[in-house]
């Protein structure tokens, strides 16, 4: 067996697993805030209808949730299935269609609601539109110079915003606002975190069944059969009354993820001590040590006890002696 060449498959697999996961959260991202951003505007529509080419069928509801049809062949009687299902969550689609295949059925589809002509995608439609025949065209631009265009894309949309202000109150505003920005991105992308957790252990949730993470006096935090994130929280402006929490945008507002992942895994740990030998060994270690320290302490208090029952016992025998004396 070629070790050295097994070790670069992992390698490669594992950098392309990564990567597959990093495009995931930015996919999801990005369409979080497109849907944000239109949110209204589909509402007001009363959803749209994206993609109808059987089998494959994509919609929108006037809530946000897609409807996506499925087609599989059933194994006892060989026919053709199609089944309906809904996907509530941005992350789940993005495992369903590519990004770019959603994006242009919203496009498409809001063009022909709105009775417009299919929008040009491709060169030869470009051209015919503008009556011009494809072969007397040519290209001014060259390989090199794509690479270019493409590389200064990248750099352009990495670079973070340049802030500018002509005094103190200006340079605090800017600040703030861009500080405001910065937070809805980091619960966007810890929402897009809780989500993939979700959509992960969906099937295993379903053997452990509803898991209680947090349980306090103001707030309740439940990991379902589901696979899904509930909380209730009693918010300090709520007038006493409790606020329901399902969607991962709404829990993020309350909870950090790296404390959600923390105490589910101390939770699971508590319900199955054997999925965390190691924390027992600690707790059994700790309780070890306390019940030496109990032991040490009963045995210091026996032997105060001791020593106070001689001197009680030398007191009196010196009374004896002086009343004898008398």
């Amino acid at each position: 067996m070629d070790v050295s060449r097994n070790d670069t498959l992992s390698a490669l697999a594992n950098d392309a697993a990564l990567e597959r996961t990093a495009f995931l959260v930015e996919a999801t991202d990005q369409l979080h805030k497109f849907l944000d951003r239109n949110a209204n505007r589909i509402k007001d529509l009363g959803g749209l209808t994206l993609i109808d080419e059987d089998p494959d069928y994509l919609s929108i509801a006037p809530d946000g949730t897609f409807r996506v049809r499925s087609r599989y062949e059933d194994p006892d009687t060989g026919e053709w299935v199609s089944e309906t299902e809904v996907v509530e969550s941005a992350s789940e689609l993005i495992e369903l269609f590519n990004p770019a295949e959603i994006y242009t059925a919203f496009a498409e589809a809001a063009r022909e609601a709105a009775g417009f002509e299919p929008e040009p995608t491709a060169t030869d439609d470009l051209l015919q539109t503008a009556g011009v025949p494809p072969e007397d065209s040519f290209s001014l631009a060259t390989d090199d110079d794509e690479g270019y265009a493409a590389a200064a894309d990248t750099w352009a949309a990495g670079r973070a915003p340049t802030l500018e202000a002509d005094d103190e109150e200006g340079a605090a505003a800017a600040i703030y606002s861009l500080a405001l920005d910065y937070q809805e991105k980091s619960q966007q992308n810890e929402a897009a975190l809780l989500e993939q957790f979700e959509e992960s252990v969906g099937k295993l949730a379903g053997m452990v069944g509803d898991l209680v993470i947090i349980d306090d006096e103001d707030e309740r935090l439940i990991l379902g059969s589901s696979g899904r994130f509930r909380a209730e929280v009693l918010p300090e402006d709520g007038d006493g009354e409790w606020r329901e929490l399902t969607a991962p945008d709404d829990i993020v507002e309350f909870y950090d993820p790296t404390d959600v992942f923390g105490d589910l895994a101390d939770s699971l740990a508590e319900a199955y001590p054997s999925v965390a030998p190691e924390l027992a060994d600690e707790d059994e270690a700790e309780g070890d040590a306390d019940d030496e320290a109990d032991d040490d302490e009963a045995d210091h208090d026996e032997a105060d006890d001791d020593e106070a029952d001689a001197e009680a016992a030398t007191g009196g025998a010196d009374g004896a002696e002086a009343g004898k004396d008398r």
